[in-house]
């Protein structure tokens, strides 16, 4: 059944009552002209992004159920790139009117996942007609201790949450799979490379999970999640700062699996980790006297991007990463 058959008001019905569970702050959700929630005594954090078919997915290999679960997952990684919980969320879906209802049901199974993944909730949203798949969420949190860009200080040590690069190259991955591979219900793809290889790496970019900061908040001065690339987000943390950043190649984690991976792809596994994006790790700074179970990648310097080979001498680097409206090289 198309889309145009169901119906907008029908398809929000469906929505209302399928996530109709309520929680002690919620005091209206869906089906009203706006949702009400109790404040709590503390920082509201809100944010939202925007993906776009073309833009940010391709549905040659992206499954909706993939689609709906990065979906939530993006957002969320902004809000614990804050040093926030997550709580509330509001999903806006747009699509042509002779889509399959199943594709909307399936993206919906991947945002119903995350949810129960995050622990949050789907309070309301909006769903439209367009020439082209478009999904955008909000979710809201709360945070004591507010983490930004802007506090990083001279002789703090930088830090990253986990391996750098793999999203990337899982996407390099599909680019070569060309076609949709259900990794949400077992399914393999059929690829010379080793599967237990490919797969994480697979679901890093289809199905990334956004790192909790709560280990990390009470230690770190600055933070950032790892959305377009290690050196365009260390940099908006050093422009936000006012100051200067210096990182060790030797030092920057790069899982064997990547290694491995690149070497089948014939590309570089440091490119991937210093520019690929989407890893969502988050990236953090400490004052240096700090103990952190965290891999330790460099410092914080007066000024300039340095990176440091194995030999130790100190390179000037240009800001590698994704941004919209510029010419991807």
């Amino acid at each position: 059944m198309k889309l145009s058959e169901i119906g907008e008001l029908p398809l929000l019905r469906i929505i209302r009552k399928r996530f109709r569970g309520k929680t002690p702050r919620l005091v209206l959700g869906i089906g009203d002209d706006a949702a009400v929630i109790r404040p709590k005594n503390t920082n509201m954090l809100l944010t939202t992004d925007m993906m776009v078919e073309g833009v940010h997915f391709d549905l040659r290999w992206t499954t909706p159920y993939q689609l709906g679960f990065k979906l939530v997952s993006v957002n969320v990684s902004d809000i614990y790139a804050m040093g926030g919980k997550p709580e509330f969320l509001l999903i806006n879906f747009a699509a042509g009117k002779d889509t399959d209802y199943g594709f909307f049901e399936e993206i919906f199974d991947g945002i119903e996942n995350a949810i129960k993944t995050y622990g949050i909730s789907l309070i309301g949203g909006d769903v439209s007609s367009s020439d082209r798949i478009t999904l955008s969420a909000t979710v809201t949190g709360y945070s004591a201790k507010v983490l930004r860009r802007s506090s990083a200080r001279t002789g703090n040590r930088i830090y990253v949450t986990g391996y750098l690069g793999e999203a990337a190259c899982g996407l390099e991955l599909m680019k070569r799979i060309k076609k949709k591979v259900k990794i949400e219900k077992g399914q393999k793809a059929k690829i010379s490379l080793k599967w237990d290889l490919a797969l994480p790496l697979i679901q890093r970019h289809l199905m990334p999970v956004a790192r909790n900061p709560e280990r990390f908040i009470k230690k770190a001065s600055s933070m950032i999640d790892i959305s377009d690339g290690l050196l365009i987000d260390l940099s908006r943390i050093c422009s936000e700062s006012g100051v200067g950043a210096r990182i060790y190649v030797d030092r920057i984690p790069m899982s064997d699996q990547l290694k491995r991976t690149t070497e089948y792809l014939g590309i570089s596994p440091l490119d991937l980790a210093l520019g690929g994006g989407e890893d969502y790790e988050l990236l953090f700074t400490t004052p240096a006297k700090e103990k952190v179970n965290a891999y330790c990648i460099g410092e914080i310097v007066n000024s300039g991007m340095q990176l440091v080979d194995v030999k130790g001498k100190r390179n000037k680097v240009p800001v590698k990463g994704y941004q919209h409206f510029t010419v991807q090289r």
